[in-house]
């Protein structure tokens, strides 16, 4: 079986790092790729890491040049997924790697983007944690036997024909704290989470921010107080994990390094919460997940151990002085926090292995 692929956006950050997982899958075949301002240049000329794919010319990222192919990935800069995506028939799996259609809340969408919304899509987070069937307290969940009893996103990509891929941020945090929500060890209303990050999440763009110069030898926080844009999305997740009256203080730092993400979440455990009960809630949580691995105890998470591949990355401890739990999440903004999450929420969507084309190994040094 070969699968038809388009992909706008391609020559920006994300794009291109759809083409490299999209390269190496086996059952995908792409045929359009399609940009605004380098309409008409060889995909080589914007991505020449890509040399598999040098036959491709970029067009311009219109409807028209995306229909007729069996699954469009959108790597646009927010607010331009949604003009396109409404003329796309239902025939294709539309992928959105934007913001467009994360948001279940109108308002939440007006308050931190602002425009038309465009109503939200099945979430493409596999290893989201919903709510547990069982209610209540922390002793009532640790009586369940069977982890995977307790549901998954993933169900809910099976057969669908829109996913909206989750923020890279918004990832390294969920993934980084659900155990904790799900479990009922931890929290809602005081979550702090601090995350060092690559430019790279910025998309390919100029500004003096992110030139060399100005980033390198430096850290410097953005988005503070909380105005970040991924914040209304963490707290949609960690409701979904079963919190409620969702707290949180979000600080990114820009650091550098092009691309990766480590986020540093913190949260109050509830009454009468042990550092066993922490660990064997994360442990249970991601025992069988192919792309989440949680470190042996006193180990930590490094971003360069996940730079190229779709793996997440995530320690534990318990700070007993300051009675929290404190989660350390590490993973490649574009790799699991993009392009990597949107072909394995595809696979799922199409009926193939979840790990098909992805990689759990790292690039080093």
């Amino acid at each position: 079986m070969s699968v038809s692929v388009a992909v706008a956006g391609a020559s920006g950050y994300a794009g291109g790092e759809l083409l490299r997982v999209l390269s190496g899958h086996p059952e995908f075949d792409v045929r359009t790729v399609t940009a605004f301002s380098n309409a008409g240049q060889p995909l080589i000329a914007t991505q020449p890491h890509l040399r598999s794919l040098s036959h491709l010319t970029l067009v311009e990222t219109t409807a028209e040049n995306l229909r007729g192919h069996d699954v469009v990935f959108l790597a646009l800069p927010h607010g331009q997924s949604g003009a396109i995506t409404a003329e796309l028939g239902d025939d294709a799996l539309v992928v959105d790697c934007g913001a467009d259609h994360r948001l279940t809340d109108p308002a939440a969408w007006e308050a931190f983007y602002g425009g038309d919304y465009h109503g939200a899509w099945t979430y493409g987070l596999p290893e989201l944690l919903h709510a547990a069937p069982t209610p209540g307290s922390a002793d009532e969940w640790r009586d369940v036997d069977d982890i995977q009893a307790l549901g998954r996103q993933r169900s809910a990509l099976v057969g669908t024909k829109r996913i909206a891929v989750p923020g890279c941020n918004v990832t390294a945090v969920t993934l980084g704290i659900q155990p904790g929500i799900q479990a009922g060890l931890v929290e809602s209303d005081d979550i702090v989470a601090v995350l060092s990050v690559g430019p790279s999440g910025a998309g390919k763009k100029l500004a003096t921010t992110y030139l060399a110069s100005e980033i390198m030898g430096s850290a410097s926080a953005y988005a503070v107080g909380g105005k970040h844009r991924h914040i209304p999305e963490i707290q949609q997740n960690l409701e979904v994990a079963g919190a409620s009256d969702v707290t949180i203080s979000f600080t990114p730092v820009l650091v550098p390094m092009s691309r990766g993400i480590l986020a540093t979440t913190t949260a109050k455990l509830a009454p009468g919460v042990s550092a066993r009960d922490v660990r064997l809630a994360w442990e249970q949580a991601y025992a069988d997940e192919p792309f989440v691995h949680l470190l042996p105890e006193g180990e930590f998470p490094r971003v360069a151990d996940t730079i190229g591949a779709n793996t997440a990355l995530v320690g534990i401890a318990v700070d007993e002085a300051a009675g929290r739990v404190v989660a350390v999440s590490a993973l490649d903004n574009l790799a699991k926090g993009t392009a990597g999450a949107a072909v394995q929420s595809t696979n799922i969507a199409l009926g193939f292995p979840e790990t098909l084309g992805l990689s759990v190994d790292g690039v080093a040094p």
